[in-house]
């Protein structure tokens, strides 16, 4: 039993009636949920959580009319479309943390199933989608009054269900999409760079009836090449070279987890003193529950997860069981290293109306507890949250879940599961007010902080029990792009302390960490910083890595 978890039954009992926020009903230790919005308008297909703590929420403009209004008379206005031709009601808005407000926004081109990545000075570049919006580049620079901006170079190919991530030189990398077995950089590095390049893995991968190759997952190894993987299996990728240097066994089992069989994955933390990586995939469908779904028959989600370390010289996955089966779920990787795996479906396929059997508890994994006692299932929701649905970490800890729309338009009636359009959010429990003695809260530096690779940083936090020196860590998270159970970007690195000295009286602390040494185990850009004490996190703070 770790020391936070010996605190917790030790002081649980007498401190039920305390809170940091409004008290739960569920049962303590297990995480509590908090109803924000019972209407943002529109769907929470795509979310971003931006560094200035609000999240950039979008669905797709063919759904019809939403329920929120462009302001000052703004229409788009597309011949094209599909469904509304002249639509002035908003696809898009900034949902402002801090207010529970929101703001809409007017996003130009269809982002149906897209992909974006944060770039190094905060602006979001979004790419591709549907109809008139699949070779689209746009921007979102996070201001006050800042708008969606569509920006005058395009894609080489059309982009949707493809899967970006942010590269050490602050270029985008743009992968694969329906029927687009290649990947092309964004921009690109000079005017002679050619404008895709075919990656045969991904024809390798591709079902001619299913696909199960969409949506890859794909993270930035530390030497930085690309692990990528497809239906069941994945590479190491030399993008500067496109040349495939590893091909990792097959996902034992040999069931696909790409979408429509929709699983989800992590990169797990990893320390920058021993940059040892492993990635988790978790849940999906079995191999032909797509066909299946489409004739009344829904398969039942896996219930197991591979985990594997991309860089030993022998690598083999590690098959791990959930408490039960379920896809389209979303993994978040929390401050204190754990993941919270929540939404999705016990049964059936991503796709309209495709899922059944919501799955409204939410597991948390626990990376670094033996194997076979990795997971505990959590208090659940009331509001299923099925195809289309999101999950992002917020900087005061708390996970915002949104959306679910496995239909065509936005249904609300005479469906199996409504169209979603409630905000809320889940309380993990190391918010409860039980541990509020050995919660860190960061006095120094300042959100906002620019720091240096390889620099020396001497955090400052109040700690109002005494401080355990050996169980103090600083995590650094960056902010991921949300979309369709997968986290483009989401990247957790534990940086451990070489000095904790206790300053200016008995409960104020400064621990001296430095910072990722390269650029290749941290792209440049906005990064969520955290003080953990005894698995219990503090607030963070944003940092800009440069």
């Amino acid at each position: 039993m770790t020391a936070a978890s010996l605190l917790h039954l030790l002081l649980v009992a007498t401190a039920a009636t305390l809170s940091l926020r409004p008290p739960s009903s569920a049962a303590a230790g297990s995480g509590h949920w908090e109803g924000l919005q019972k209407s943002i308008g529109i769907v929470a297909m795509h979310m971003q959580l931006l560094h200035t703590d609000h999240v950039l929420i979008f669905d797709r403009t063919d759904f019809g009319l939403s329920n929120l209004s462009l302001p000052d008379g703004r229409c788009r206005r597309d011949p094209a479309e599909m469904v509304v031709k002249t639509d002035c009601s908003a696809h898009s808005l900034e949902y402002d943390v801090a207010t529970n407000a929101l703001r809409p926004l007017f996003v130009q081109t269809n982002v149906w199933c897209s992909s974006a990545s944060a770039a190094p000075d905060g602006t979001i570049i979004q790419t591709g989608g549907f109809n008139d919006g699949e070779r689209k580049v746009r921007s979102f620079s996070p201001c006050p009054t800042c708008d969606w901006q569509e920006l005058s170079a395009p894609l080489a190919a059309r982009r949707w269900y493809a899967t970006n991530h942010l590269l050490p030189d602050g270029r985008q990398i743009i992968v694969g999409g329906r029927r687009q077995f290649n990947y092309e950089f964004y921009p690109k590095s000079h005017t002679t760079a050619k404008n895709t390049y075919s990656l045969p893995f991904l024809v390798q991968t591709s079902d001619p009836h299913e696909e199960n190759n969409l949506y890859p997952f794909v993270f930035l190894n530390v030497d930085s090449t690309l692990f990528i993987f497809a239906n069941n299996r994945a590479i190491l990728l030399d993008y500067t070279k496109n040349v495939v240097v590893r091909t990792f066994p097959t996902l034992p089992g040999s069931d696909p987890r790409s979408y429509p069989c929709t699983g989800s994955a992590v990169l797990l933390p990893f320390k920058t003193s021993s940059l040892e990586p492993q990635v988790l995939v978790c849940g999906g469908a079995p191999r032909g529950a797509y066909n299946n779904a489409k004739t009344g028959k829904f398969l039942g989600a896996l219930n197991t997860c591979g985990r594997i370390k991309i860089t030993d010289p022998n690598p083999n996955w590690i098959v791990e069981t959930m408490p039960r089966g379920r896809l389209m779920s979303d993994m978040v990787i929390l401050p204190n290293g754990n993941v919270l795996i929540v939404n999705g479906a016990g049964s059936g396929s991503a796709g309209w109306e495709f899922g059944r059997d919501p799955v409204l508890t939410p597991f948390l994994y626990y990376p670094n507890k033996p194997t076979g006692s990795r997971f505990e299932t959590l208090n659940g929701s009331n509001t299923p949250r099925m195809y289309h649905s999101t999950a992002v970490l917020l900087r005061d800890g708390r996970v915002l879940v949104a959306g679910s729309n496995p239909h065509v338009g936005y249904n609300f009636s005479n469906v199996l599961f409504p169209t979603e359009l409630s905000v809320e959010a889940f309380h993990p429990s190391y918010l409860e007010a039980a541990f509020d003695d050995v919660r860190p809260r960061i006095a120094f530096p300042e959100t906002g902080t620019k720091v240096a690779y390889g620099q020396k940083v001497r955090v400052r936090v109040h700690v109002a029990g005494a401080l355990v020196r050996s169980l103090v860590s600083v995590t650094m998270l960056s902010p991921p792009f949300n979309t369709h159970s997968f986290s483009m970007n989401q990247r957790a690195l534990v940086l451990e302390p070489s000095d904790v000295t206790n300053v200016g009286g008995p409960t104020t602390y400064e621990i001296e960490v430095t910072t990722p040494q390269s650029p290749v185990l941290a792209p440049p850009g906005f990064y969520l910083l955290f003080v953990v004490h005894q698995e219990i996190p503090s607030e963070g703070i944003w940092i800009q890595i440069i």
